[in-house]
């Protein structure tokens, strides 16, 4: 039996990469969550030009469909379709 070691750590690093990855996306849709709820918190208190936070909650959505594209794309390729 031969093992391809290089081809092992190609595995394992990018393993690692998508993992980091998905992990800081995750990460960012959940420090946008908690900036729209401030952003709708200043509003409710009245303060002055507070912004609504749509765009807050843009950038979550966004994170969190990543994230769940990449969970879809793996259990595809677990799965074998």
């Amino acid at each position: 039996m031969h093992i391809k070691w290089d081809a092992l750590a190609q595995t394992a690093g990018l393993s690692f990469a998508i993992t980091v990855a998905v992990v800081a996306a995750f990460a960012l849709g959940i420090l946008a969550l908690s900036r729209r709820e401030a952003a709708q918190e200043a509003v409710r208190s009245g303060i002055p030009g507070a912004g609504s936070g749509n765009l807050a909650l843009a950038g979550a959505a966004l994170c969190f469909s990543v994230c769940a594209s990449v969970v879809f794309y793996g259990i595809t390729l677990i799965a074998g379709r």
